[in-house]
């Protein structure tokens, strides 16, 4: 049963206590799975959890049965204002109140898919409307997960996002707030805090090609002008993604000290252990690739997509066995929301081990998004963020795209 209202503004924490009793819960940190599981929440914290929680008088227990609990899955690349279609003509053809309308529906579908926190990876154009999508959600007046937002990306002229290919006698806009040099940076990054984004979100290579096993990528910035992008968030506490597909832009966002390199087609030995070293997550987005290489136009661009698609599988491997940090990222918009979680299944079928990719979108999403210690667990003190599926996520990482059950913050949204 879905709980969802119309307006979604029927939420609210219980008043009791509640307890959440399935037939395991897995402890994402060590691997652990406990038979059963229980969980006691009250308000919107976790009290206790384990094979036994105390039931104190008056508790409601929700009782799913066969299910497996684990902390709500945590998405750190998300386009909410995005939909299925051509990217570039609907952020021209539809109004900023019609994508944030959108952008509602998705947040809500992401959440009953499961995640209960994503980081939103640029409006495309939309600017600060996804200001008001977080805060919405935040003082429960819609259904959604707990939002990081950026704003519109930030790129350089002519750059990855600036309507190249349309007719430029129409000055169509960019997708992104454009930035040439590290005074643009500050300048432009500043504007974005003061409409309320969380971090930024900076392209820093493209186009990208890849010709007979070679691929090259421009870079936009240089090493200078990231580090003056980083400086800028830090100064008040905030921090700067990356699109970054290919060196030698991959490596001058590690160098400058990024949060997150998403997409890491390619990353040098350097690069790779400087990300290491400096705890710099990478994050695979195949999710997107495999749709797009699936709903190709013709067939000698889904030939290309796929093997696009093998040869990133292959630097991904790569990156494993170099020990760089990875964060679960599905890209998810230009495919359907509420669907991403065959992010995890790539993930797995690419080389990662299930538990290890349930990490990536539960421990290492939450320190990513700068919630390390609040969700991302099942453990007394955190938000009761808690999902439930059909199977065991380790022996069968498709459970986890069988979500049945969804509590954020202590409000059952679907059960």
């Amino acid at each position: 049963m879905v709980l969802i209202g119309v307006a979604g503004s029927c939420f609210a924490q219980a008043s009791h206590a509640v307890i959440l009793h399935a037939a395991h819960m897995l402890d994402v940190e060590t691997g652990r799975t406990v038979s059963p599981g229980e969980v006691l929440v009250e308000g919107d914290k976790i009290l206790a959890a384990g094979a036994s929680v105390p039931h104190p008088v008056g508790a409601e227990i929700v009782d799913l049965g066969s299910r497996t609990l684990l902390p709500g899955l945590i998405d750190a690349h998300v386009h909410l204002f995005l939909h299925p279609g051509a990217e570039d003509l609907q952020t021209v053809q539809e109004s900023v109140p019609a994508r944030t309308i959108r952008a509602v529906l998705a947040a809500r579908d992401d959440l009953m898919g499961g995640f209960t926190a994503e980081r939103d990876m640029g409006t495309e154009g939309a600017g600060s409307a996804d200001t008001a999508v977080r805060d919405s959600i935040n003082q429960g007046l819609i259904p959604g997960p707990r939002l990081r937002i950026s704003g519109n990306a930030v790129d350089i002229l002519g750059g990855h996002e600036d309507a190249i290919g349309f007719n430029p006698e129409q000055r169509v806009l960019s997708n992104a707030d454009v930035a040439n040099t590290a005074d643009d940076l500050v300048r432009v990054i500043r504007e974005q805090f003061k409409e309320g984004s969380d971090f930024v979100k900076i392209y820093e290579t493209g186009h990208d090609s890849l010709e007979a096993g070679e691929f090259t990528t421009p870079y936009q910035y240089t090493l200078e002008q990231l580090r003056a992008a980083v400086q800028e968030a830090a100064r008040v506490g905030k921090k700067v993604a990356v699109h970054a597909t290919g060196e030698p832009g991959t490596g001058y966002a590690a160098e400058a000290g990024v949060a997150s390199v998403d997409h890491a087609y390619q990353l040098s030995d350097q690069t790779m252990a400087v990300m290491k070293q400096k705890g710099i997550f990478a994050v695979p987005t195949f999710a997107v690739s495999e749709y797009f290489a699936d709903h190709a136009a013709t067939p000698e661009e889904q030939k290309h997509l796929r093997e696009e698609l093998a040869w990133h599988a292959g630097q991904f491997r790569r990156e494993l066995e170099a020990g760089v940090p990875m964060a679960m990222g599905s890209d998810v918009g230009p495919f359907p929301h509420g669907t991403q979680a065959r992010e995890f299944v790539l993930m797995v079928k690419y080389g990662m081990a299930p538990l290890a990719a349930i990490q990536a979108g539960t421990l290492n999403g939450a320190k990513l998004l700068g919630w390390a210690g609040e969700i991302g667990k099942l453990e007394a003190g955190y938000f009761a963020d808690v999902i439930a599926v059909d199977g065991d996520p380790l022996a069968d990482i498709t459970a986890l795209q069988k979500v049945s059950f969804v509590m954020k913050g202590g409000v059952v949204y679907k059960r």
